[in-house]
């Protein structure tokens, strides 16, 4: 089965051209090499994957004839990601939310006419 096809069989991503496009732009690794959409992938490979800055590994148990159910993903791949994984994407998520609050900063236009507005009446 096609590596592109796999993934989008065990649902990593929602269609089959967006897995195209990762492996195309190699986020897709197969046993440590760079995967072209079209590399074959067998039961006992190691993938890992980049998505959403979380690097998954994966080993494939077995290939599904067609995109399966949520359910029943675990019977053909093992998650081996490590936890460190998932630490990481929350603490870039702190440190964006650190640097500026949402709202802050540099006014609006409405914001400006409220203040000259509030400065032609004082005067």
């Amino acid at each position: 089965m096609r590596i592109d096809k796999y993934l989008w069989c065990v649902r990593y991503y929602k269609t089959r051209n967006i897995a195209t496009q990762a492996c195309k732009k190699g986020h897709v690794k197969v046993n440590g090499l760079v995967a072209k959409p079209s590399r074959e992938v067998f039961a006992t490979d190691t993938i890992m994957l980049r998505k959403n800055q979380i690097d998954y590994q994966l080993t494939v148990l077995d290939l599904p004839n067609s995109r399966v159910g949520a359910k029943l993903v675990d019977i053909y791949r093992k998650d081996t990601t490590p936890k460190e994984a998932f630490a990481h994407k929350e603490l870039l998520k702190h440190a964006k939310e650190h640097y500026r609050k949402k709202g802050t900063g540099r006014p609006t236009k409405k914001d400006r006419r409220d203040i000259e507005g509030y400065l032609d009446e004082t005067e």
